[in-house]
């Protein structure tokens, strides 16, 4: 009986503990959400029943259906998904077949560099693959301030934060940085995931044209309204199109205006500037000067993930504030080791950066003088093929496989309507007879299908349509 006794007692006391460390997490929480959760428990009259929408009735599964029904009355197939059996670089092999490679963002040709292979490795004996846990708890390994102390090195300024995604580093770097009360200015052609980070923060959003600093200053003349923060945010080298931002502009109007200025290095790092340390080194600029630069590690550094350099306050609020970076496990240690070597190798072999150079300004020279329309490119990392029609570009990306040249499509909505292309990523690795035969197949392939009017031009929209109703 005492035992009983004794247990009940116990049972009770855990009991209370429970219900006190409870109460004392609900106390924790802000009044707003004490607040916002009465309000939503008042009485209030029964709602109506309400239908269950279908995911199979939703707009955006109709309009991939409406794609999917087109490209097979005219006989196109899906130039996206499609499988690798190898390492992708220069060349890759598809179904195969070797193919000349221009979908792959391996620029400096590190993907199968022994040095990085053998660094992951080892990374993998040691340290397995996955870190296991969110860094500020149990992930944190060595490599990861490692790498950190590297790319703040490699870019001459204080302090550097790695994040496992690179579409995480936006979202996460700039939701946490920026508030409701605070202003972000961006290029209209800025990244998906910069839109998605200025969406989460809640702050007012406002664009000007692209690298149009002129237009710019105007945004920053009529700015109405008492801002806490104001960040401008553009790229090193745009995605889609190639061209590099105007930094020593930007930075007039920064020191004018007072704004951070953010420049996403995704597809400028290794790729501008004579040791590739991306667009400071390209105009000769005090990296400093930048308040936040961002980039990716999958390009140039042959692994995956994405960081933020600057400051040591700012390395220092993102570790602490940033829920990309304190509520998700760290970067695996053998993505961070094969990123580490990726910088050894660019450190040391500065060739490499030249050699892509080289290619690019070939690349784009041939290009232009076969008549193909190169847009905005200067002939760095990316050259686009601007094709207009969007099928146009598809059944162009599906001759130049069956022709023995991967490069993939970009269509709207990536793009404007009547801006689709084929987006060339030029490497370090491509030979001059890959890039001539290239060219060569693209502006024959091209023309071939502009003759024969293939493309949006020459469909019956309203037989497809009445085709498709009657699915």
């Amino acid at each position: 009986m005492s035992n009983d006794g004794n247990g009940q007692t116990f049972s009770k006391m855990n009991s209370s503990l429970k219900e006190n460390l409870l109460d004392r997490m609900r106390n924790t929480h802000q009044s707003s959400e004490r607040n916002r959760m009465a309000r939503s428990e008042r009485e209030l009259p029964p709602p109506p029943r309400r239908r269950q929408a279908r995911f199979e009735d939703l707009p955006e599964y109709k309009q991939v259906l409406t794609q999917k029904f087109a490209s097979e009355q005219l006989g196109i197939a899906n130039p996206f998904y499609r499988a690798h059996q190898t390492a992708a670089g220069a060349t890759t092999v598809i179904d195969g077949r070797t193919m000349i490679n221009f979908a792959s963002y391996d620029y400096l040709g590190l993907n199968r560099h022994a040095h990085v292979l053998d660094r992951a490795r080892d990374t993998i004996g040691n340290f397995g693959i996955s870190a296991s846990a969110s860094r500020l708890v149990a992930g944190e390994r060595p490599v990861h301030v490692e790498l950190e102390e590297k790319i703040a090195r490699f870019y001459g300024v204080e302090a550097a934060v790695c994040f496992v995604s690179g579409y995480l580093t936006n979202v996460a770097a700039i939701s946490c940085l920026m508030g409701p009360k605070d202003l972000v200015i961006h290029d209209e052609f800025i990244h998906n995931s910069a839109l998605a980070g200025i969406k989460l923060s809640g702050a007012t959003r406002r664009l000007f044209k692209h690298n149009d600093t002129a237009d710019l200053e105007h945004v920053l003349r009529t700015v109405a309204g008492e801002y806490r923060h104001i960040m401008v945010i553009v790229e090193g080298i745009y995605s889609m199109d190639g061209d590099v931002a105007n930094l020593p502009a930007l930075l007039k109007l920064k020191a004018e205006y007072g704004f951070w200025l953010m420049v996403d290095e995704a597809h400028s790092l290794g790729v501008l500037g004579l040791h590739g340390k991306g667009l400071a080194e390209h105009f000769g600029v005090d990296p400093h000067e930048v308040d936040i630069w961002m980039g990716t590690l999958s390009k140039t550094t042959s692994s995956c993930g994405g960081y933020i350099a600057g400051s040591e306050a700012l390395a220092a609020v993102l570790k602490a504030s940033a829920g990309g970076f304190v509520y998700s496990v760290g970067l695996a240690p053998v993505l961070g080791a094969s990123a580490v070597a990726s910088l050894d190798i660019l450190e040391r072999e500065p060739e490499r950066t030249a050699a892509l150079r080289r290619n690019g300004g070939l690349f784009l020279k041939l290009a232009k003088e076969a008549g193909l329309d190169t847009g905005l490119s200067g002939g760095f990392s990316v050259v686009p093929v601007i094709v207009g029609d969007s099928l146009r570009a598809v059944q162009l990306s599906n001759d130049l496989l069956a022709a023995g040249v991967n490069v993939l499509p970009i269509i709207h909505p990536a793009v404007p309507e009547g801006l689709a292309r084929l987006r060339f990523f030029i490497t370090s690795d491509h030979t001059e007879e890959q890039i001539r035969r290239t060219v060569a197949l693209t502006a024959e392939r091209l023309k071939d299908l502009t003759e024969r009017n293939f493309g949006l031009g020459g469909v019956d929209i309203e037989q497809m349509l009445k085709a498709l109703s009657a699915r």
